[in-house]
């Protein structure tokens, strides 16, 4: 029995569709239960990174580049945001 290496890139992303989502259940299972401020702090970094990954294997399963450019902006947008709120736990303000 051989595959094609179509069904085999399929499978491959199938397989890291289901990892990475439930990668982003763990984490929003940290964001609830986390005992500490930090730990939600970073259970909220995880899950940009794992939306990112999301949007990159649906950009490869579509096979457009759109998907790229826009994960570009929420790699920013979620890097400023994990250190605002890291900024605002440590000092209590943001912009000094």
């Amino acid at each position: 029995m051989s595959f094609a290496p179509a069904d085999l890139m399929n499978y491959a992303l199938m397989g890291a569709f289901a990892i990475t989502a439930l990668s982003q259940i763990m984490a929003v299972i940290r964001l609830w239960i986390g005992p500490s401020t930090a730990d939600r702090i970073l259970a909220l970094d995880t899950m940009v990174i794992n939306a990112i990954g999301l949007i990159v294997l649906l950009g490869i399963y579509q096979g457009t580049q759109i998907y790229f450019e826009a994960t570009l902006i929420i790699a920013m947008l979620g890097f400023v945001s994990t250190i605002a709120y890291a900024r605002f736990v440590l000092r209590g303000d943001i912009i000094e």
